[in-house]
């Protein structure tokens, strides 16, 4: 099975990178290709045996998987590349959120399906979010699903839950490295605590606290009822996030929600389905 790679920068270079130590491809199985030569040259050194292709339509006709790697607004233009060499029995996979099923069906010809990775994937960690498009049978979404299982645990959702999902899978390591980052720099200028050991310990902290919540049956509610003795510190410190943190969370959803509207209002433009998104949206 060919599976190729449009697109070699962050998250593009890390799938290729993290298929390929864990095993799941061989790099005589991938192709590669990317706007800067740099880039790939670089990638060929890293894993020699990768087919490092000419061009987006050399990578697209090559593969059987096909993975586009690129950003949203450059979709468009991508597509219309590549859409007149691809075949029906191809899999062409987006890892791009604001990227619509309905985008890609209508100007493509493969089967379809969108994967929302996550950085986590670099240590086999993390989910990623499987959304299949209406032409994948049973057997394409088994295999995709085997694929991502090698890099970390794949989660079905409905195309509708990909934002609200993607800000957890995807964004939440960024949002909780800024909760620690904060609370360790509070630290060290309040203590003067070596910041390299309370790094790790916060580290160490939200691994074990990750195990928790996903192999040790709490919930996050059960979670702090067990760690926070009534009366004590933790209780005490809790009412003060609790106060502090009032409306937050809400306010960051509605951010990611509204960014994420506009992307793909500017992709409807870009596809000129404006009247197929509205009719989804009076459904």
């Amino acid at each position: 099975m060919k599976v190729g790679f449009i697109g070699t920068g962050s998250m593009g270079g890390l799938l290729i990178d993290t298929f390929l130590r864990s095993g799941a491809l061989d790099p005589c199985d991938v192709l590669a290709s990317n706007r800067s030569p740099g880039r790939l040259l670089e990638l060929k050194k890293l894993h020699p045996g990768i087919t490092v292709c000419s061009g987006n339509i050399e990578a697209a006709t090559e593969s059987d998987i096909v993975f586009l790697c690129v950003k949203p607004l450059q979709f468009k233009r991508l597509t219309d590349e590549i859409a007149p060499y691809l075949r029906s029995e191809q899999i062409v996979v987006s890892i791009t959120s604001p990227v619509q099923l309905y985008h890609l069906e209508a100007v493509l010809p493969s089967k379809i399906a969108k994967i929302i990775p996550s950085i986590t994937h670099s240590v086999r960690g993390g989910s990623s979010l499987c959304i299949f498009g209406s032409r994948l049978n049973k057997k394409d979404r088994l295999m995709l699903l085997r694929l991502f299982s090698c890099i970390g645990v794949p989660e079905e959702i409905p195309e509708s839950h990909t934002r609200i999902a993607s800000d957890f899978s995807s964004c939440g390591p960024a949002f909780l490295s800024y909760f620690l980052e904060r609370w360790i720099e509070a630290a060290v200028e309040a203590t003067g605590i070596d910041e390299a050991l309370v790094t790790r310990l916060a580290g160490e902290m939200l691994l074990g606290t990750g195990k928790l919540l996903t192999e040790g049956s709490f919930t996050p509610q059960g979670l702090q009822e067990r760690v926070a003795v009534r009366g004590g510190i933790t209780a005490q410190a809790l009412n003060h996030l609790q106060t502090s943190l009032e409306g937050v969370f809400e306010r960051l959803i509605t951010t990611t929600h509204d960014k994420y509207d506009e992307d793909v209002e500017k992709l409807d433009e870009l596809f000129g389905l404006g009247s197929i998104a509205q009719s989804r949206l009076d459904r």
